[in-house]
């Protein structure tokens, strides 16, 4: 098991435990999981890929940046990979701080930022046996 990705189940009693604090007055838990439709279509699953070694350091750096840019306790992100089946957890960012106003904006400043910089792929598989890769977010700094 790696860091951050990982082929097993998520496990969030796990991650709500390594985060807990009695300084924490707050925390906040962000989960995607894989919807039923998308673009119209019927989604059967999402097989998620990554570059594993370059992917671990993106979400440790997207960690490490919530810390330093938010008054928070911690900072923890998750993210399978390989095939899920709808409804499954393929992300989860754990956010622990003293209030709810810190919490809530590292948890968003996490999922967003995650989104755009980690080297993870998903392709969906639909009802009518076909398969696409999802057009990402655009990195950073692109196209300027």
């Amino acid at each position: 098991m790696s860091a951050h990705v990982d082929r097993s189940a998520i496990d969030l009693n796990q991650l709500l435990t390594q985060t807990d604090s009695p300084d924490a007055g707050a925390f906040v838990v962000f989960g995607g999981t894989v919807r039923r439709h998308h673009d119209g279509k019927t989604v059967t699953a999402i097989e998620y890929s990554a570059y594993e070694p370059l992917a671990e350091k993106a979400l440790a750096e997207v960690e490490a940046h919530a810390m330093e840019q938010f008054d928070i306790l911690s900072c923890v992100i998750r993210h399978r990979v390989d095939r899920l089946e709808v409804g499954e957890l393929s992300v989860v960012v754990v956010v622990r701080a003293a209030h709810r106003a810190d919490a809530f904006a590292a948890g968003r400043f996490a999922i967003d930022t995650l989104k755009k910089t980690a080297p993870i792929w998903k392709r969906e598989a639909y009802s009518d046996g076909t398969e696409v890769y999802l057009q990402g977010e655009t990195l950073p700094g692109a196209g300027e």
